[in-house]
């Protein structure tokens, strides 16, 4: 029963990197019937210490092509369609509608927001996974069911208090750990299993090898999904920093 739900079940994994990469693996393996990539970058020799969908015969290539090649390798039963395009104001409810749930791999604040305003308005859940130095946090936004990005971080922040991935960095290991995490969120909601992190925010520190969890509230103030919403139509953040990790 389980199987045959997955095998009906559609994720739209944003961003065929460091994220989307492990998470993108394990859900084609797991039997995810249609699996929809959004990226709009290419292979990058520098990418493959932590971009594992890809390998060095890839270098130059479209993400959303190479993505498409390792996942039809792995299940050649899983449909992937491929968004090789930005994500947009002006595309978003288009690409987003047709999938069951969304898997952020984003690296970017921009698409972050655009993305937790669409999925609100659309009432789809997103699996949200971020990874900064040797740390990195996994939580499950589900419209109705729970606090959405905005009930954190109400509005971006100035551009100069986000770091580059220059200036930042990135065990390649430590996505791995993260986007397999979000592979488990994503099917346990799928299957409406378990206890998916709702309200959870969960913290790994690959350093100390620790694992923490806070608990997340919904801000009924909130500008996205709070008793009096103010935000009723998509934006674009392009003023901010739009880094690739």
């Amino acid at each position: 029963m389980g199987q045959t739900k997955l095998l009906e079940s559609k994720v739209l994994l944003i961003g065929a990197g460091g994220l989307g990469s492990p998470a993108g693996l394990y859900l084609a393996a797991a039997g995810i019937g249609t699996l929809g990539i959004v990226d709009d970058d290419i292979v990058d020799v520098s990418n493959l210490q932590r971009q594992v969908l890809h390998g060095t015969s890839d270098v130059g290539k479209l993400k959303t092509e190479s993505a498409k090649e390792t996942l039809a390798d792995i299940n050649p039963d899983v449909k992937v369609v491929t968004h090789t395009e930005k994500i947009v104001s002006a595309n978003a409810f288009e690409i987003l509608e047709g999938y069951d749930l969304i898997v952020d791999g984003c690296d970017n604040l921009p698409t972050r927001y655009l993305l937790n305003d669409a999925s609100v308005m659309l009432g789809k859940p997103i699996v949200h996974g971020s990874i900064f130095q040797f740390e990195g946090q996994v939580t499950v936004f589900h419209p109705g069911k729970g606090p959405c990005y905005r009930c954190l971080y109400p509005s971006p922040p100035p551009p100069d208090m986000v770091p580059s991935c220059q200036e930042a960095g990135v065990i390649g290991v430590l996505p791995g750990i993260v986007g397999n995490i979000q592979a488990v969120e994503a099917i346990k909601v799928l299957l409406d299993i378990g206890k998916p992190l709702i309200g959870q925010l969960l913290l790994f520190n690959a350093l100390s090898m620790e694992f923490k969890k806070l608990t997340l509230r919904q801000d009924p103030e909130c500008p996205a999904c709070g008793k009096n919403p103010t935000i009723h139509e998509l934006i674009d953040y392009e003023e901010f920093c739009q880094v690739r990790w």
